[in-house]
């Protein structure tokens, strides 16, 4: 289940910065305090870019915690934006798509995990719903299409590259169909 790797790599390039969106400063987030859209299902890879965002908004992580329903390989720490990161899983106390990130500095964050394979449309409608301080809804909820029968709000696009940027047609029905086409997918148990 648990692979521990001693080597030190980010192949990412510097062009391609982390898709994060976070609820809000100064204001209390609602359910989930925002979304991680990865680009693959390699902690290895991904983590790095995710910390040194953090460490520069947020403050210094030290640990991350994750369910393995959506990894294949976890290891257990993971260098990092000059340090390392621990890596620990829950199969059932934490919801599966979700990442728990913690660092010095209280709260911890819990952040929705946007499938890697998700289109632009939807992933742009699950990381402003999930950094919207009057969310309610868990990231399993929010990536179900399940309705919190609140209004439907706008969508944010500001941490998204202009070139990726959605184009007009995010309505009830796109996000049916977009609820839908993410319901077919399904990721491979971890192996």
């Amino acid at each position: 289940m648990t692979v521990t790797f001693d080597r030190a790599i980010n192949p990412r390039p510097s062009e391609s910065p982390v898709r994060l969106s976070l609820a809000p400063d100064g204001v209390r987030p609602g359910r989930l305090d925002g979304a991680w859209w990865p680009r693959s299902r390699d902690l290895l890879i991904e983590i790095p870019s995710l910390v040194a965002e953090l460490d520069q908004r947020w403050g210094r992580v030290t640990r991350i915690t994750v369910n393995p329903a959506q990894w294949p390989e976890i290891p257990r720490r993971i260098p990092a934006a000059g340090h390392i990161i621990h890596v620990g899983w829950f199969t059932t106390e934490q919801d599966e798509h979700t990442i728990m990130v913690c660092s010095y500095a209280p709260p911890l964050l819990e952040l929705l995990i946007v499938p890697p394979a998700t289109d632009v449309v939807d992933a742009a409608r699950l990381m402003s719903e999930a950094a919207d301080p009057g969310g309610a809804r868990t990231a399993s909820a929010l990536l179900g299409g399940e309705d919190d029968g609140l209004p439907e709000r706008e969508v944010r696009t500001d941490f998204l590259p202009s070139a990726a940027t959605p184009a007009a047609g995010t309505g009830a029905a796109d996000r049916r169909a977009g609820v839908a086409r993410m319901r077919a997918e399904t990721w491979p148990a971890p192996g």
